[in-house]
């Protein structure tokens, strides 16, 4: 018998495949038909959670937000398997809905839905906290989500330890709909982005923690070198940067010695240290095309030792 991957994501009822296909590119580097591609490889490889965001991409000239949502909408429409798929998006940053009132929540729920064509969202993430609003105000709109049926569970990204654990006593005090999963940075050249005292009251509370950034915008793939050239929007962005640091090339030579010993990409290993990190659920990356996805997907069976799991940590210090 074949052990499902699927792991439970904290207190809720979802279960979630060990990797979390990142939405961002959609409707951005990729387009539908590429995206119809990567979500179909990803799909029949066992994977079923999907992160997107209301927000994705409006960056991009042209675009006003929501472009990935809308994709993934016609993918699942186009499949017939909305009931397959775990599907996390997030409120706050969208153009047209911005911040996290309660009025506002509730709109932009209710403009991913139209998105994504269906009548739930299974994760709702506030995507960056916003301290001028109280969080029984948060709490009480997502509430009401989860209560009419448009919200399985909730979840909160870009947040301090601080104002977590006030929704949490505040949501347990109330009796109301419960943070079970946490959005960081975190990765292995972004520790302090996470581990810590926001590490501390998830362990501490049952979350679940589901990293962005986890190949650091592509530095731990292993295709930033010294000297190399990479074609990349996000090269620009500094992935590159990390090279100038000790850091970075105690990880690389790390990743490269046990990538060698696994016959695995660089990417794999450094997906499987974080997905063995205490509290994480699932690390999140994106591929463009369908021939970056097998680097990512064999997190799923990769099992480092434990003196590898140490080296890693020891290099990233």
């Amino acid at each position: 018998m074949t052990v499902s991957p699927l792991r439970k994501l904290g207190s809720s009822d979802l279960e979630v495949f060990p990797l979390s296909l990142g939405g961002n590119v959609f409707g951005w580097t990729a387009d539908e038909s590429q995206s119809f591609a990567v979500l179909d490889a990803y799909a029949a490889a066992g994977g079923n959670f999907l992160d997107t965001a209301d927000s994705y991409s409006a960056w991009v000239d042209g675009n006003s937000g929501g472009e990935s949502e809308t994709v993934i909408g016609k993918w699942v429409a186009a499949r017939g398997n909305r009931d397959d798929v775990v599907i996390a998006t997030k409120v706050s940053q969208h153009p047209d809905f911005p911040g996290l009132t309660a009025t506002n929540i509730k709109a932009a729920a209710d403009a991913s839905l139209r998105r994504l064509g269906t009548d739930h969202i299974d994760l709702y993430y506030t995507h960056f906290d916003k301290i001028e609003v109280p969080v029984e105000e948060i709490i009480g709109a997502l509430d009401e989500l989860v209560k009419a049926g448009k919200v399985r569970a909730i979840g909160a990204s870009n947040i301090s330890a601080a104002r977590l654990a006030e929704s949490l006593a505040f949501s347990d005090r109330e009796g109301l709909a419960r943070y079970v999963a946490l959005q960081p940075q975190y990765n292995l050249v972004s520790r302090d982005t996470y581990e810590g005292e926001l590490q501390a009251v998830a362990a501490r509370e049952g979350l679940a923690a589901v990293p962005y950034y986890a190949l650091a915008s592509g530095f731990l793939t292993g295709k930033y070198r010294p000297g190399a050239t990479v074609d990349s929007p996000r090269a620009a962005a500094g992935a590159g940067k990390h090279l100038d640091t000790e850091r970075g090339q105690k990880v690389l030579a790390a990743l490269d010695d046990i990538a060698e010993a696994h016959t695995v990409p660089v990417a794999t290993v450094a997906l499987a240290w974080l997905a063995s990190r205490p509290t994480v659920a699932a690390p999140i990356a994106s591929a463009r095309t369908v021939a970056q996805l097998p680097a990512l997907l064999g997190v799923a069976e990769l099992v480092l030792t434990e003196e590898e799991t140490a080296r890693l940590t020891e290099a990233s210090a």
